[in-house]
């Protein structure tokens, strides 16, 4: 865990608070030793940035109307929380269709050197 907060550049009690509920969820499993670190349980490909991101983070809604329309009076003619209902399904449809292998894909080619030509 050191390692990988040494290159994530974030406090390791943070990455622990992280790793907790990804642990609960069987989505990685720690060993302690010399030997431990932590592993997927799970292929990359199989593992959806929508639960990663859930499980971390909660509810995806931008505002609490969005979940919960009894919150507002004004919610059945909210022109604003329609545009807000929109953005969370389109965040959603982004999260479910991105793997955690996309993602790793997509900062493989971040740290690629890039070579003029």
């Amino acid at each position: 865990m050191r390692d990988i907060a040494q290159r994530q550049q974030i406090p390791l009690p943070y990455l622990k608070r992280l790793i907790a509920p990804l642990v609960s969820a069987s989505i990685l499993r720690g060993t302690r030793g010399t030997k431990g670190g932590l592993r997927l349980l799970k292929s990359p490909k199989d593992i959806k940035l929508k639960e990663v991101i859930q499980l971390l983070e909660g509810r995806l809604a931008p505002v609490e109307c969005v979940d919960d329309p009894g919150i507002c009076e004004r919610s059945s003619y909210c022109a604003t929380r329609d545009l807000w209902v929109e953005m969370q399904r389109a965040m959603e449809e982004v999260l479910e269709a991105t793997t955690l292998k996309d993602l790793m894909e997509r900062q493989r080619e971040k740290e690629r050197p890039i070579t003029k030509i």
